[in-house]
């Protein structure tokens, strides 16, 4: 893979999502006719929702094929990194969560389920679907950017990536979680989360499994509300993290650039 792989790959998300939505606006009323309305099971919102990860797996197809396809899966199975950051992983998140609730005066409307089992299918939902597009940003985007930078400025500019590719769920109404959200603050958040997650993401040998567990974690339907706290300490925590990391996260080359499973030796089919 090189960096024309990483054009495509913005190309591909970028016109499914972008177009999809474009589509959305301007022929809501037929649209609508033919596929119904916008909810998680319209084959539109799930090719919109999912074109990352949907770019990601059809590009590593692309350049390695199915052997290539299934040493990317592999790296599902990557579980090792540094105990700091396990606990940041599974504690530190939602003690902000939770810190940005109290702040939001929010925090007594952490558990809004009704009944309470229906939050198993939300917990599902959020953890096999919501975090799909990780095949795509952290699956392919950040490796290639962190061969022709440093991990501080890759993640930085993933970030940015990541944020401008939401700007359609604020155009569209009816039924999409960002509609209430203010627009600058949640780009702020989502490019702090970038940052943050790009060391803990090399310190795991680029896990998939650990970008899908922290994108579960950032999206877990158990946190309350906390707009736009939320998005302010985790940038005050994206600073913290990058002065703490400062030595491999401005030093170019320190990052996983690999974009198939660390030790695999698969040649590229292109």
């Amino acid at each position: 893979m090189t960096t024309k792989t990483l054009k495509a790959f913005l190309a591909i998300t970028f016109a499914l999502t972008w177009g999809i939505a474009a589509v959305l606006i301007l022929f809501a009323d037929q649209v609508a006719a033919i596929f119904g309305e916008l909810t998680p099971s319209n084959p539109l919102y799930i090719l919109a929702v999912y074109a990352p990860g949907i770019a990601g797996v059809f590009l590593v197809w692309k350049s390695y094929g199915l052997k290539g396809l299934g040493s990317f899966f592999r790296r599902l199975t990557l579980w090792r990194m540094p105990r700091v950051w396990w606990i940041y992983l599974v504690l530190g998140i939602p003690v902000i969560a939770y810190l940005s609730a109290a702040l939001n005066g929010t925090i007594n409307d952490s558990f809004h389920f009704s009944p309470w089992t229906q939050v198993f299918p939300a917990l599902l939902s959020a953890f096999f679907l919501g975090t799909l597009e990780e095949f795509g940003w952290r699956g392919i985007a950040l490796p290639l950017l962190q061969r022709k930078m440093s991990p501080f400025w890759a993640g930085l500019v993933v970030g940015i990536i990541w944020a401008a590719w939401h700007i359609p769920a604020f155009l569209l109404g009816g039924g999409l979680q960002y509609s209430a959200w203010a627009a600058i603050p949640f780009f702020g958040g989502v490019i702090a989360l970038s940052v943050i997650m790009t060391p803990l993401f090399n310190a795991s040998r680029g896990s998939l499994l650990i970008a899908y567990l922290y994108h579960f974690q950032m999206m877990n339907p158990i946190w309350p509300d906390a707009q736009p706290w939320d998005n302010l300490l985790f940038g005050i925590a994206a600073v913290i993290i990058v002065i703490l990391n400062r030595h491999t996260m401005f030093k170019k080359g320190s990052g996983i650039t690999e974009v198939l499973m660390p030790g695999d030796m698969i040649i590229s089919e292109n």
